[in-house]
């Protein structure tokens, strides 16, 4: 009873440690404020915004939100979280979630050839006769071999089915066979709301609204900017001629599935919530429109875009980023680890960003109303200050009961290896790799310069099988790393030892 006792005990200490931690650290993102809209107004200065709005989202909320400028610009009306911006090709992510719910109901498999549910893209030529079909995961990911067309594709926001399917008829230009490399497509994802429409026979706009936005809570979120309150519809403009000049806004069709959605801080923070919602993988019940194990399937890098060796993030600092992208959504990786998902988007009149690092448990969204305003510069800037000032880390991984139940009978173990071989802690591998005898010898080494063990301190780790401790000696400390092998239970499979410098 005692032990059990104690262990509650912890257990508690444990959460209100955590809890004290979290609320520290929302403090600590919170006074970081008055920075992040200096950075969001010199920028917008710089650039000739009309107006912007932005939002962090942290730990399942939006915490920090704000507006900057005009909505519109005739009438003066102020720039809030809660305009309406047109988010451009942050839509294509909503659209493959979309895809994904279809997969969910049984209705499709990504791996399907297109055509079993455009039928027009059956009899389409192909660029060579050894070209594979093209399937919906190379819709999803710009493989399916259409040339990049963004200036084309922006004008084509209203078009309407019929269009599409003449387009389809009459044969598209390829720029390579499918599945081969990336290559940015509008028009593919024109496609992917054509197959939602067409598979569940409804209009892809409401399905999207009915599986996504409604169990997310989405209220403000549409397609059709006649259908926006007038004081919160966000105008968009181009600066031409030292002013800003009005463009005209089009109405949603068949191309809105790759960059019509309207929609406000306040609510799409709701999407990025549920996208972050998704890490660390746990098994907690599912809440969301789509499994989470979907949305990490969405936010893996399916398919290479570039690296770049000489990338600086905006600060300057020198970091090499390798990038893909997933479905409808890019991916990158730099040269510290830190991986960031998200999406642009711009057209005529708007430019928008968002982004989560989930490894932090953060994210940002930024909208404006200038024509392909440039918002991936400064969300990444005000992401790496918001770190910097902070002082965030990595979210830390929580420890398996393995891996604390390995460490401590390695504690219990060393220095001496009394008994090692018959411990029953070490996989097959471990003693044949290197003996008892030189194991100790180089703990021995490594001892002598730090003194005696004193002890030592919890496991980091690095996921559920691998990690490291610190043995504490009387005049300095040794870093302990070991992995687990993949049967169960998990045993020791490698150990090193080094000294903390």
């Amino acid at each position: 009873m005692r032990v059990i006792l104690t262990s509650l005990l912890s257990l508690v200490a444990l959460q209100t440690w955590s809890q004290t931690a979290s609320r520290e650290r929302l403090d600590k993102i919170r006074a970081t404020l008055p920075v992040i809209e200096k950075l969001y107004h010199d920028y917008a200065e710089k650039n000739h915004f009309p107006g912007l709005a932005f939002g962090l989202v942290v730990d399942g909320q939006l915490l920090v939100s704000g507006g900057q400028g005009f909505s519109e610009v005739a009438t003066s009306t102020k720039a809030t979280p809660q305009s309406l911006f047109r988010i451009a090709s942050m839509s294509k992510s909503v659209t493959a979630m979309g895809i994904l719910a279809l997969r969910k109901e049984g209705k499709l498999r990504l791996d399907d050839p297109a055509y079993l549910y455009i039928p027009e893209l059956k009899n389409m030529p192909s660029l060579t006769k050894d070209a594979p079909a093209i399937t919906i995961r190379h819709l999803l990911t710009h493989m399916a071999g259409f040339p990049e067309d963004n200036p084309w594709g922006d004008r084509q926001l209203d078009t309407q089915d019929k269009d599409l399917i003449a387009l389809i008829a009459k044969g598209i230009s390829f720029s390579n066979v499918p599945g081969v490399t990336y290559e940015y497509s509008n028009l593919g994802f024109a496609m992917l709301g054509k197959i939602i429409s067409n598979v569940s026979g409804k209009p892809y706009q409401q399905y999207i609204n009915e599986v996504i936005f409604k169990p997310l809570g989405m209220k403000n979120t549409i397609w059709e900017y006649t259908l926006a309150p007038k004081n919160l519809l966000a105008h968009g403009y181009r600066y031409e001629d030292d002013v800003w000049k009005e463009e005209e806004l089009e109405h949603d069709g068949t191309y809105g599935a790759m960059g019509g959605l309207i929609t406000s801080i306040d609510d799409f923070s709701k999407y990025v919530a549920f996208h972050l919602s998704a890490w660390p993988p746990s098994s907690a019940a599912e809440a969301g429109p789509v499994l989470r194990s979907d949305v990490r399937e969405m936010q893996m890098p399916w398919n290479f875009n570039s690296l770049n060796a000489s990338y600086k993030y905006p600060s300057g600092r020198a970091c090499a980023m390798v990038s893909a992208y997933g479905y409808g959504l890019r991916w990158s990786k730099d040269c510290e680890g830190r991986t960031g998902i998200g999406h642009t988007g711009g057209l005529p009149g708007f430019g928008s960003q968002w982004q989560i690092l989930p490894e932090y448990g953060i994210g940002i969204i930024a909208h404006a109303n200038r024509t392909y305003a440039g918002m991936a510069t400064i969300n990444t800037a005000v992401l790496d200050t918001v770190i910097a000032l902070a002082g965030l880390k990595p979210l830390p991984v929580a420890v398996s009961n393995v891996l604390k139940q390995r460490k401590d009978q390695l504690v219990k173990l060393l220095p001496a290896w009394q008994n090692a071989e018959q411990s029953g802690i070490f996989a097959e591998n471990f003693f044949p790799d290197r003996s008892v005898s030189h194991r100790r010898k180089e703990l021995d080494a490594l001892l002598a310069k730090t003194g005696a063990i004193t002890g030592s301190t919890e496991m980091t780790a690095e996921n559920q099988l691998r990690g490291t401790f610190i043995l504490n000696g009387t005049s300095g400390n040794i870093k302990v790393y070991f992995t687990l092998s993949p049967e169960n239970p998990a045993l020791i499979q490698q150990l090193d030892f080094s000294l903390v410098k």
